[in-house]
């Protein structure tokens, strides 16, 4: 089976999936961290892969920028592919001075101000929410690992070069911990087809102070939060 989207068969994908947005950093979690990966999609370089990770079949598959493109590859995955588990796994700014450059963010629940899901819940306030199986199994190992994470509200946004910048205020004033483009639209989708989806991310630029990590580390780095992502994946 492939869609318009993804050139795949249908047993081609694991039950869980985790999603970075950058198709190269895709291919980094499946060689660093998966044995045996092969690819299994390719179509505008959206890369996918499906490994094993400690024994247990994993995938990874990138979903591009913005609600607009998680979009398409997260519903393909779940309604084509029998998908089940969707892990995000990418960066975040964060407007808190709390929240640091490389600090780990779950995302419990995500604001938004993109109209993808009051489109699709019929012109209401949909409430954006993790999975709590999910979230609970990651927090679970994060801890075991000692790694210090940050648990609360994320924003989702459709416009990356803001033109209200004032509005950062808001959202610290509402105690979100940092913004991004994908989680809400992601756990929509989720939601709407009995899907379970959970955002892990890394702070990879501060909104206020403008301090930011590299393009090689976007790419190559955040080891840890893959590595909570993956155990927390195949955990009973």
């Amino acid at each position: 089976m492939t869609t318009p989207h993804i050139n795949a068969n249908y047993d081609a994908f694991s039950e869980t999936v985790l999603m970075p947005g950058d198709p190269l950093r895709a291919k980094h979690i499946a060689d660093k961290f998966l044995e045996d990966a092969i690819l299994v999609t390719d179509v505008r370089n959206m890369l996918g892969f499906t490994g094993h990770y400690k024994g247990k079949k994993i995938s990874v598959m990138a979903h591009g920028i913005g609600v607009g493109s998680a979009s398409i590859y997260v519903h393909e995955l779940i309604t084509q592919f029998g998908v089940k588990n969707i892990f995000r796994v990418g960066t975040c700014g964060s407007i808190r001075r709390d929240v640091k450059i490389r600090d780990i963010v779950i995302g419990m629940g995500a604001s938004t101000d993109s109209a993808c899901n009051r489109l699709s819940f019929q012109g209401h306030q949909f409430s954006a929410i993790a999975d709590y199986g999910l979230l609970e199994k990651t927090v679970n190992v994060a801890r075991a690992r000692k790694t210090n994470i940050k648990i609360g509200g994320i924003f989702t946004t459709d416009t990356f070069y803001t033109t209200e910048p004032k509005f950062f205020d808001v959202l610290e004033k509402y105690g979100i911990l940092a913004v991004e483009m994908e989680a809400a639209a992601i756990y929509s989708i989720a939601a709407q087809n009995r899907a379970k989806a959970l955002a892990i991310l890394t702070v990879s630029d501060h909104i206020r102070s403008g301090e930011k990590v590299t393009p090689d580390e976007r790419e190559h780095g955040f080891n840890e939060m893959i590595t909570i992502a993956l155990d927390a994946a195949i955990a009973e």
